[in-house]
C-alpha cells in the first residue's frame, strides 16, 4: 500500500482538509464513547452495582487505547478497572461487556443486511471473487468439532482449571444475562442505536473534509465504514490496515485513489488523537479521582 501511494502523496490532503468537518467527526465520536460509558450502567444495575459515570467514562477510553497496543486487551482491561475501583467481580464486569459487544454485533450485522440488500449484486460479485466456499465449510466444522471437546470436557471434569474455566463461564453467563434484565430496556437500545449513528456521522462528515470526495455515494461510504470497522476488531486499532480498507472500499465505486487514501488517514488519525488524549488523562486521574472518593468516604 505504502509502495502504491507514497505518504508524500496524501500530505497535500492534509494540510488543505477543512479541518470544521474533522473536529464535527470527533465530536461525534466522543458523543458515542460517553453514550457507551452511560449505557453501561443499564448492565451492571441487575447484578446490584452502581458505578460512578465518571470511572465508567475513563474505564471506556482506557479500554480503546489499549487495545492500540494488544488488540481486545482493553475490554480485560476495563473490567479490571471496576474490580478495582468499584468492587465488580471481574468475571461479572467481563460478562456485560461481552453482552454490550453481543447488543453491538447485532446493530453491526443489521448495518451489513441493510446493505447487503441495497447493494446485492454488487457485494455478491465481491464475495463470489474473494472467498472459497469449501475451505470456509471446513474450517467451521473443525471449530465445532473443537468446542464440542472442550465443552464436555469443562462440564464434566473436576480438575482445578475446569472448576475455575466453570466459575469464570457462570460469571460470565450472568454477566450477559444481564441484558434481559434490565428495567431499562429501552434506554439501552436508545443508546445502541445512538451509538451506532455517532459512528457513521463520524465517518460520512469527515468525507466533506477533502473536496474531491464531495458528492460521495452513500453506499460507498457504508460499506468503506464496514470494512474499517472489522479493521478495529482484528488489529492494534487498525494501525496502518484501516485506511487501507477505506482505501479499498472507494476504490470499487471508482473513487479517485489519493484522496480515499488520505481521508482514510484524516479520519483515522483523527479518531486516534481524540482517543489517545483522553486515554492518557484517564490512566492519570482515574486513581487521583477514586482516591479523592475514598478520602471523602472515610
Amino acid at each position: 500500500m505504502f509502495s502504491k501511494i507514497p505518504i508524500s502523496d496524501i500530505i497535500p490532503y492534509f494540510k488543505s482538509a477543512h479541518y470544521g468537518w474533522v473536529f464535527l467527526g470527533v465530536f461525534f465520536g466522543f458523543l458515542s464513547h460517553l453514550s457507551r460509558a452511560y449505557r453501561w450502567k443499564y448492565l451492571l444495575e441487575p447484578m446490584g452495582y452502581s458505578v460512578k459515570f465518571p470511572n465508567s467514562i475513563m474505564a471506556v477510553f482506557i479500554t480503546y487505547i489499549a487495545n492500540y497496543g494488544i488488540p481486545r486487551s482493553g475490554e480485560i482491561l476495563r473490567a479490571v478497572v471496576l474490580t478495582n475501583y468499584e468492587d465488580v467481580p471481574f468475571e461479572k464486569g467481563f460478562g456485560t461487556i461481552v453482552a454490550e459487544r453481543i447488543a453491538d454485533l447485532i446493530v453491526m450485522l443489521i448495518i451489513i443486511i441493510a446493505t447487503l440488500v441495497l447493494q446485492f449484486d454488487f457485494i455478491y460479485k465481491l464475495l463470489e471473487k474473494y472467498f472459497n466456499p469449501e475451505k470456509l465449510i471446513m474450517i467451521g466444522a473443525l471449530g465445532l468439532v473443537l468446542f464440542v471437546i472442550m465443552f464436555f470436557y469443562v462440564k464434566k471434569s473436576k480438575s482445578k482449571i475446569a472448576l475455575k474455566i466453570r466459575g469464570f463461564l457462570n460469571g460470565l453467563i450472568e454477566g450477559v444475562l444481564s441484558i434481559f434484565k434490565m428495567k431499562h430496556k429501552w434506554a439501552f437500545i436508545f443508546h445502541t442505536l445512538f451509538i451506532w449513528t455517532m459512528y457513521v456521522l463520524m465517518f460520512y462528515v469527515t468525507t466533506f473534509s477533502l473536496d474531491d470526495l464531495n458528492g460521495i455515494p452513500l453506499a460507498a461510504v457504508i460499506i468503506a465504514f464496514i470494512a474499517a470497522s472489522f479493521t478495529i476488531a482484528a488489529t492494534n486499532g487498525g494501525v496502518i490496515f484501516y485506511p487501507a480498507a477505506v482505501l479499498g472500499a472507494f476504490l470499487l465505486f471508482d473513487l479517485p485513489n489519493d484522496p480515499s487514501y488520505a481521508f482514510g488517514w484524516i479520519i483515522w488519525t483523527s479518531q486516534t488523537l481524540m482517543v489517545f488524549v483522553f486515554g492518557v488523562l484517564s490512566f492519570i486521574f482515574l486513581p487521583i479521582y477514586n482516591g479523592k472518593n475514598k478520602t471523602l468516604r472515610q
